[in-house]
């Protein structure tokens, strides 16, 4: 995975929120006596060590699941690239999930085998990252693979291996640029920094680029960066630094050290004059860009920044939304937000223009907005606001220990960027010290003076050229390794392959604890101490099905507009005292029913649940606001169908269930502008006084407390809520019977680089008694990187980024669908491998092999003890036990049930698709595509809209 953009996009809470103290080994493991005492501390305990060979190792202690997150950082990105030779650092990031010399196939394949969670890569200016959280019984397994693609890769990177690579990256390059709006980081990162600055090209590359990268380049610039001494290795969770150091150093001490090479100087590259760049694209409305060049990582006033951004867009309390979104109402969304970077960072802004107004208006507004704050700072409201929002995402952040965004992560990052893995208590520090004063001089130091704006428009898409002329120089020789690092003899025999891992930790999910409101809510509680946060989700009926007889989109409007003011809080006001507890509330809709949600600080539980309580029973939908939210809602559809996946995601249902069928809708539930139009208060007051009630709801609660504490505090803000009279029945979800024939619908995307393939049909409800044995038929075509779709598409013909098939879960019938986002011009011979490989698939002629079905299982089986590291994810699977009315031990069944699967059993389930039945939905420029797709005889060929009405002569 390319991150393009920088490391921390919008606010210090992804950069630092979620890299917060957990409690510390022993507080964890007493979390559940004193969990209500125990103070939460801002902070990550870790131990450390660097072995002879220059890897420095950091360890992070936590208990709470049996699973440690393995994050490896090496201290190279695009910034350590030339002009002319970009891209190297991301394509190793592609070729490093290959073969290594003593692992043949693919780097995913055993940790698929453990049940790995969290696995990905990313690459940015400044580094490049490697995870995943893997049981700790198969921590050799893991320590054995980052060792020997560290120290053991290049005799595995071959020119066919490089060509298969920079085809996936090309593609990835070209999907992202595909997108609206996608061409704006490439032509931002060129104005904001002079020519030849590290930060002035494109993390991916250019096309040129990697054309011209040569197997020699490739191998030269992995000896040059790739050594343990210019990498950090994390270990965090059920791991000890005593364990840590022994095993690292058996798999790791052996890698001798490479060059020791100096990183670009600091160079923040401040600018003093304001300039623009305007362009159109096929764009769904006009959006304003506005950044400013700022301070390095480390840097004070960087944090400082990250509170102005908070104060300015950060939130729905912040200035931008005030007068941009509520006040002059000329503008459907803001954000904004202030990262910093090895070299320098960047403070963003971003506005989408509501339809109708110019751009120069809300340029002219943040142009006010942001001298008003850098001259006058923020109220000490503001400031002790945003200082909450930062408090509560440093909370919530506790969890986790790997992934994006993790302990695991803050720690190699401040190793990396800082040396010192707690640098970011100094952030932290600078955050709760932060005055007025403070913000304002950061912002008039930074925010004062060279501006950059972008300003895309709709029209036809204007392509960003890259310089093809552009020379390519010479790779720079390898510089000797450095002679201070030294190697440890390892007793590691690697012709045996990776370890093998026999034993596997105890699935444990937490017992289900149930009660009764007096208003007859249902409460279903599963206890999470030591972490000071409640979570909980009110689970009603309702939902997408509940439209029918009503307008398209009523159901999701009405849940997205509970938060909208409520009680004595209007919209700015609701969010404002959300802010104030660190609270976070919402509520959406989905197919079968709706939810509303609260996560609180348990220091303020009782005030936040009054404020839920407040959201659910007395909604304001006042006339202002509904008028507000459906301007932006109906641009917000718009974009649905300029993105090519979500244009072809919104037809394929109502294609699937054919017309006047309750889930013949678009699954994003936003219904059209038509019907969004038409909406009125009456209508959301009706959807409310039906569905949102406590008779046949249930309240599910996840986190630190106990029925005891928690009863009480419900009973006091919702006790005596009652619904008003009976509730309607929800429409019957009737089966529908699958086509007789093939059937290709074509959307007509001029100028699109990529083609958006999809393709589905009905399978049986969630609630089958096959639904299991489907889902895992689905995994083995198209459900894990590894499966049969994504090494086709990609790894073998690499004419796409990746080709997945998923089934989405419903009541009634439910979609399955697969899809690929392909180079425009192998649309037709992907159309075609993707029907070879689901009909040989589903017909028995290439069936499920036994291998195949046990890397399944395994996958399935042995990542459910870190699938449950979070109270979120335990939110979840309550959830769906309540949704499908699934019984209490719901995850320990369908284990036992994966357990039992056979080859035999997971082919009877492929063949529920019916390769005669398929729907296809394709995006893409017809000129480009339309005469192949008819050349393969599919099915009957139609051109269709993005509303789904068929376009007159085709």
């Amino acid at each position: 995975m390319t991150q393009t953009r920088l490391p921390r996009v919008r606010a210090l809470v992804l950069a630092l929120g979620f890299a917060v103290a957990a409690l510390s080994p022993v507080q964890a493991r007493d979390a559940a006596n004193d969990a209500a005492t125990a103070p939460v501390q801002a902070d990550i305990p870790f131990e450390q060590f660097t072995l002879p060979n220059g890897l420095r190792v950091v360890v992070h202690t936590d208990r709470k699941a049996p699973i440690v997150a393995v994050n490896v950082w090496y201290h190279v990105g695009a910034k350590n690239e030339l002009p002319g030779r970009t891209g190297f650092a991301h394509l190793f990031e592609h070729l490093m999930f290959q073969s290594s010399e003593n692992h043949k196939g693919e780097f995913f394949t055993p940790f698929e085998l453990v049940g790995a969670t969290d696995q990905n890569g990313t690459t940015n200016s400044d580094r490049t990252n490697y995870f995943q959280n893997v049981p700790t019984t198969a921590l050799d397994m893991a320590l054995w693979m980052e060792s020997d693609r560290m120290g053991h890769f290049l005799g595995a990177v071959t020119q066919e291996v490089l060509d298969e690579q920079r085809g996936v990256v090309q593609n990835e390059k070209r999907q992202g640029e595909n997108q609206p709006y996608g061409q704006v980081f490439q032509r931002l990162l060129k104005a904001s920094y002079p020519e030849g600055h590290p930060y002035s090209w494109p993390v991916i590359g250019s096309m040129s680029d990697l054309d011209a990268a040569s197997l020699e380049d490739v191998q030269n610039f992995f000896k040059s960066w790739y050594g343990p001494n210019n990498a950090v290795l994390v270990l965090a969770g059920d791991i000890d630094v005593a364990t840590a150091k022994e095993k690292v150093t058996r798999f790791f001490g052996d890698i001798p050290a490479g060059p020791t090479l100096a990183q670009p100087a600091v160079d923040p590259a401040a600018r003093t004059d304001s300039t623009r760049d305007e362009f159109t694209d096929r764009v769904p409305q006009a959006r304003v860009y506005r950044a400013w060049n700022i301070a390095e990582y480390g840097q004070a006033d960087v944090d400082r920044l990250q509170l102005v951004s908070q104060v300015l867009g950060g939130s729905r309390a912040s200035r931008l939304d005030k007068r941009l979104v509520h006040g002059d109402k000329i503008a459907d969304r803001v954000s904004a937000g202030a990262w910093g970077n090895q070299l320098g960072g960047l403070f963003f802004i971003q506005v989408d223009v509501k339809a109708g107004v110019d751009p120069d208006v809300v340029e002219k507004a943040i142009d006010e907005e942001v001298r008003r704050l850098i001259t006058e700072g923020p109220s000490a409201s503001e400031l002790e606001q945003a200082r909450t929002s930062f408090k509560a995402g440093f909370i919530r952040g506790i969890e986790r220990i790997g992934g994006f965004g993790g302990k695991a992560d803050a720690l190699a990052e401040c190793t990396v960027y800082m040396g010192d893995p707690g640098c970011f208590r100094e952030s932290l520090a600078t955050i709760e010290s932060a005055t007025a004063d403070d913000l304002m001089a950061a912002g008039q130091r930074w925010l004062s003076r060279g501006d950059h704006t972008i300003v895309v428009t709709p029209g036809e898409r204007v392509p960003t050229v890259e310089d093809a002329s552009l020379a390519h120089p010479d790779m720079p020789e390898v510089p000797a390794a450095d002679p201070k690092y030294t190697t440890v003899a390892s007793d590691v025999d690697r012709s045996k392959g990776p370890p093998v891992t026999t034993e596997f930790p105890d699935l444990v999910f937490p017992e289900l604890k149930r009660a009764e409101l007096s208003n007859g809510t249902t409460l279903v509680l599963a206890e999470r101490p030591g972490l000071p946060v409640v979570q909980m989700s009110l689970q009603l009926p309702g939902g997408y099905v509940a439209d029918v007889g009503r307008k398209l989109g009523t159901a999701s409007f009405t849940m997205g507009m509970l938060d909208e003011g409520a009680g004595k809080y209007g919209a700015l006001a609701f969010g404002d005292e959300a802010e104030r507890l660190g609270a976070s509330l919402g509520s959406s809709a989905s197919l079968d029913g709706a939810s509303a949600y609260l996560s609180a600080l348990k220091e303020n539980l009782d005030p936040s649940v009054a404020l839920f309580a407040t959201m659910l029973r007395m909604p304001r939908f006042d006339d202002a606001e509904i008028e507000r939210v459906r301007q932006g809602w109906i641009s917000s559809i718009r974009q649905e169908k300029a993105r090519p996946n979500s244009a072809a995601s919104r037809l394929l249902p109502p294609l699937l269930y054919g017309k006047g069928h309750p889930y013949a809708i678009p699954f994003s539930g936003t219904g059209d502008e038509a019907s969004i139009a038409s909406l009125t208060r009456d209508d959301l007051l009706a959807y409310h006084r039906d569905f949102v009630r406590p008779e046949g709801s249930t309240l599910i609660v996840v986190g630190d407390t106990t029925l005891d504490e928690i009863v009480p505090v419900l009973e006091k803000h919702l006790g005596n809520w009652r619904g008003q009279g009976e509730a309607p029945a929800l429409p019957s979800i009737d089966a529908v019977a699958l086509p007789q024939s093939p059937r290709v619908f074509l959307v007509d995307q001029p100028g699109a680089i990529q083609a958006n393939i999809f393709v589905g049909q009905l399978a049986p409800s969630t609630m089958d008694e096959k639904a299991t044995e489907f889902e895992i038929a689905n995994s083995v075509l198209g459900g894990e990187f590894s499966s049969r779709l994504n090494m086709n598409l990609r790894e073998d013909k690499h004419w796409a980024y990746g080709s997945y098939s998923f089934v989405q879960a419903a009541r009634g019938q439910r979609p399955w669908m697969a899809f690929a986002a392909v180079q425009i011009d192998k649309t037709a011979e992907s159309m075609a491998e993707l029907q070879r490989e689901i009909s040989q698939y589903a017909t028995g002629e290439a069936p499920a092999k036994a291998e195949e079905v046990t890397k399944i299982q395994a996958t399935e089986i042995r990542s459910l003890p870190g699938s449950y590291e979070t109270a979120n994810a335990v939110l979840g699977a309550i959830g769906g036990i309540v949704r499908y009315q699934r019984p209490d031990d719901y995850v320990v069944q369908r284990k036992a049930k994966i357990e039992a699967l056979t080859p035999e059993i997971v082919n009877t389930a492929a063949a529920t698709l019916q390769p005669g039945s398929l729907t296809w939905v394709v995006v893409g420029d017809l000129s480009q595509i339309e005469e192949g797709v008819r050349a393969l005889g599919l099915g009957e060929v139609q051109v269709i809209d993005a509303d789904g009405n068929p376009v007159a002569g085709k």
